[in-house]
């Protein structure tokens, strides 16, 4: 068989899983199904990347997405007890209002796509393949040594974004109690611990409540 028909006919396959599963996400009632079905996605989405030798994409997608972020939404779904009638409360009844706006958006985005295609300029070689390195191998290079300054600003800038969200989002509140770690390692533990001695009672020994009463 060629290879090129072999590519042609896994990126068909590929795509019609990955539509599939978008479909499934949204339409199983089951929400664990339906997050199985997002990583099924996910991950026929990576297939098409690794088609199109985007091989840095397609790897931090599985490991990123897939191996943390849908893990970790799996096993939030399972733990947490969705209303499932709830949730779909209203879905019939603004079906039609819902389905307007996205052909509406569709249009739009398709008139986006054959304007930006009319006006596309053709790209040059690919730099990865001209260095004779793979995908992931030019874009780490690239970022460490022509690109090395504005990664670490960006990283820097994450960085004080996540600090600035913690600081936002940690207020104290009344109802809520805290641990102070210096105050857990000042305790005394002869103060939280009280050991009282019984007297041994034998197994043959009547107690109070087994005497005889007159």
């Amino acid at each position: 068989m060629n290879p090129q028909t072999l590519q042609l006919i896994c990126f068909y396959a590929f795509s019609f899983v990955t539509v599939a599963a978008a479909l499934s996400v949204i339409s199983l009632k089951n929400t664990v199904h339906a997050v199985l079905a997002l990583v099924l996605t996910f991950f026929s989405a990576a297939c098409l990347w690794l088609l199109l030798e985007a091989e840095f994409l397609a790897l931090a997608l599985i490991v990123v997405y897939v191996g943390a972020v849908m893990v970790l939404f799996l096993f939030v779904v399972m733990m947490l007890d969705i209303d499932q009638e709830k949730m779909r409360e209203g879905f019939v009844k603004f079906l039609p209002v819902g389905l307007i706006v996205a052909v509406v958006m569709l249009v739009e985005m398709l008139g986006l796509v054959g304007v930006r295609a009319m006006n596309a300029h053709v790209l040059g070689e690919n730099p990865a393949v001209a260095a004779g390195m793979s995908n992931t191998e030019w874009l780490g290079h690239a970022l460490y040594t022509t690109f090395l300054l504005p990664f670490e600003i960006a990283a820097l800038i994450l960085t004080v974004g996540v600090v600035a969200a913690v600081a936002l989002t940690l207020r104290e509140r009344r109802d809520a109690r805290y641990e102070t770690p210096s105050q857990q390692v000042r305790v005394d533990p002869r103060n939280r611990v009280r050991i009282v001695k019984m007297a041994a009672v034998r197994p043959d020994e009547p107690t109070a409540s087994q005497e005889p009463q007159s």
